[in-house]
C-alpha cells in the first residue's frame, strides 16, 4: 500500500470518527415520552400480584394533600420538566417555562404548539391513588408519587381530554386513540404496582381485558 493512499485511509477514518462523536454529542437528550412502562407480559404478572378490594372513600382527599409540581432543578418543576421532555423544539425562558414548541397527545393524537393546551396527566390520578391507599401514606410519600419522573406516570396531553378522564380508572375511562390503550395499561399497573396501590374488580377486569389484546 502505497504512504499517499495509506494517509488518506487514515484521513477517511479520522473523519468518520469526528462524524461519530459529533452526532453523538449533538442527539437530542429530551426522550419525548414518559419512561417506558414495563412489557405486558410483565404487566399481565404484576396486575395478578395486586391486592384486589373495593375501592375505598374520597373523604379527607385534597390535591392539597399531594404537594406536586416540585422543583426538580434550577427554576425547572416537574411540570416543566415534563413539557420539555414530552415535547419537541421546546425553547424555555428564564424561569422555564415554555415559550414554544410543540406537543403531540398520545390519548388523542392532537398536536398542540402552545403550552397552555397542554396538561400534564397523572397516570393514576391523585384521587384515584387516596382511594386505593395512598390516604394512609406521609404527605412526603404522596409528594414523591405526585412528582414521579421515574415510572410513567406524569404525561403531557391535551387539556381537556386530560379534564375529562379526571379520577376515572381503566374501567371508566381509557384514551379515544385505540393504538395507546395497551400502553396506556402497560402504564397504569407499572405504576400501580411500584406504589403497592389496590385494584378494584371492575378495574382489574378491565385492565386484564386491554392487556390480552397487547
Amino acid at each position: 500500500m502505497s504512504t499517499v493512499y495509506a494517509r488518506r485511509i487514515s484521513g477517511l477514518a479520522a473523519a468518520a470518527a469526528l462524524t461519530a462523536t459529533t452526532l453523538l454529542t449533538s442527539a437530542p437528550t429530551a426522550q419525548a415520552a414518559p419512561p417506558t412502562p414495563v412489557s405486558a407480559a410483565t404487566a399481565r404478572t404484576y396486575l395478578g400480584q395486586l391486592t384486589v378490594r373495593a375501592e375505598g372513600s374520597s373523604s379527607g382527599y385534597s390535591r392539597d394533600m399531594f404537594p406536586h409540581w416540585s422543583t426538580v432543578s434550577g427554576s425547572c418543576n416537574t411540570r416543566e420538566t415534563v413539557l420539555k421532555r414530552d415535547g419537541s423544539g421546546v425553547v424555555t425562558d428564564s424561569s422555564c417555562a415554555a415559550t414554544s414548541g410543540s406537543w403531540f397527545s398520545e390519548y388523542d393524537g392532537a398536536t398542540w404548539s402552545a403550552a397552555s393546551d397542554v396538561d400534564i396527566d397523572h397516570m393514576v390520578p391523585l384521587a384515584e391513588a387516596w382511594r386505593s391507599g395512598a390516604n394512609s401514606w406521609t404527605t412526603s410519600q404522596r409528594q414523591a408519587f405526585a412528582n414521579d419522573l421515574t415510572r410513567p406516570q406524569l404525561i403531557a396531553v391535551t387539556d381537556n381530554v386530560n379534564q375529562a378522564k379526571g379520577d376515572k380508572d381503566p374501567a371508566e375511562w381509557v384514551p379515544s386513540r385505540t393504538s395507546y390503550r395497551c400502553t396506556y395499561a402497560r402504564m397504569w399497573v407499572h405504576v400501580k404496582h411500584h406504589w403497592n396501590l389496590s385494584v378494584d374488580s371492575a378495574e382489574k377486569s378491565a385492565l386484564q381485558s386491554q392487556l390480552s389484546g397487547c
